[in-house]
């Protein structure tokens, strides 16, 4: 009894294996399985909802309007905070390093003009909010990079010091008189071709520049390389130190940038109403998919997790929600949406 033993004639004549149907493009792979996506599904559903229950009243372009306007100086601070988050630190600091940079800009203000001081006064005095912004985020990095204190507890304190400092300067009370007119009517009231307000005209502006830095540049891959991997990042020569206080003077800048936001569109420092800026910009980052152990975040990712509670807000309040009520579902929305993520994130491991 012999053996055949197939040959190349045999494998010729042979059926083609069959194909599976047709696959899914890797470009659009890749896009489902960004945290950006997902995040922007979350928005996308809450916007869907309160169009379908209040199709009247939500999203009109008044609301788009103050949606945005009301979200602009969040997204300011949200930008400095993802890179912070990025390389695993954190800050708490930010609403009162706005309010500091806030105080000693109008105090500047009040004592060079005050509500009638031309553009001289404005430049010199949003210099001011800026570099007060810069060397209260520089040293607290600089005490977190080289003293080597937890940024927790760096920005803690830095939090109660920098509120304390404008109490001191104040009195605790918010100054009159400390707002340019020029600014209020320009920036603060003011629309690109009649249509789009300058405060978010600035806050657009600052997301895409550091947007770009982030994505592609040095220093943006330095960021995500430390919050990866320190130690790895030091072997292959990234000064780490330099590098954690040029971050948390970056989100200072971003700070003081605030603070001249705020003062421009309110007209005055609000001494007392910043008390939770720090959870509202980190809640912001978490839902845009960066994670609190560094190494993983965007801006983009920022700009959409800034806009979540904002339309969740604004449509809670059309629906004549009370205030308690909304402060549960913005908290509902934070945790569901990241342990979306994290339920994802398991799955795609296991695959």
């Amino acid at each position: 009894m012999s053996t055949h033993v197939p040959g190349e004639a045999d494998r010729a004549a042979a059926p083609a294996p069959l194909r599976p149907g047709r696959t899914v493009p890797g470009w659009v792979r890749r896009i489902a399985a960004m945290n950006e996506t997902w995040t922007f599904g979350v928005l996308a559903l809450l916007v869907a909802f309160f169009t379908a229950a209040r199709p009247d009243t939500f999203l009109t372009r008044y609301d788009i309007t103050q949606i945005a306007t009301n979200a602009a100086i969040y997204l300011v601070l949200g930008v400095g905070m993802t890179f912070v988050i990025i390389v695993a630190g954190i800050d708490l600091s930010v609403g009162s390093v706005l309010v500091l940079s806030a105080v000693l800009s109008a105090e500047y203000t009040i004592h060079h003009g005050g509500a009638g001081a031309g553009w001289g006064t404005v430049a010199v005095s949003t210099l001011i909010a800026l570099v007060t912004g810069v060397v209260w985020g520089g040293l607290q990095g600089w005490l977190v990079a080289k003293a080597k204190v937890p940024p927790l507890i760096v920005t803690l304190g830095g939090f109660g010091a920098a509120l304390g400092l404008a109490q001191i300067i104040t009195g605790g009370q918010d100054p009159t008189g400390a707002v340019s007119g020029e600014l209020q009517h320009s920036i603060g009231f003011g629309k690109l071709f009649g249509q789009i307000p300058w405060l978010v005209v600035i806050a657009f502006a600052t997301t895409v520049v550091f947007g770009l830095v982030l994505a592609f540049t040095r220093f943006g891959r330095y960021t995500y390389a430390i919050g990866s991997n320190p130690e790895a990042a030091r072997r292959v020569g990234i000064d780490v130190d330099r590098h954690l206080v040029k971050i948390y003077a970056l989100t200072g800048l971003l700070s003081g940038l605030g603070s001249v936001m705020w003062l421009a569109y309110f007209g005055t420092t609000s001494i007392a109403g910043h008390s939770s800026d720090n959870l509202k910009v980190i809640t912001a980052v978490v839902l845009g998919g960066a994670s609190l152990f560094g190494g993983r975040g965007s801006v983009l990712g920022t700009v959409i997790g800034v806009f979540i509670p904002a339309v969740l807000t604004t449509g809670l309040i059309i629906m004549d929600v009370q205030q308690y009520w909304q402060d549960v579902a913005i908290g509902i929305v934070l945790v569901a949406a990241v342990y979306l993520d994290q339920f994802r994130r398991r799955g795609r491991e296991r695959g």
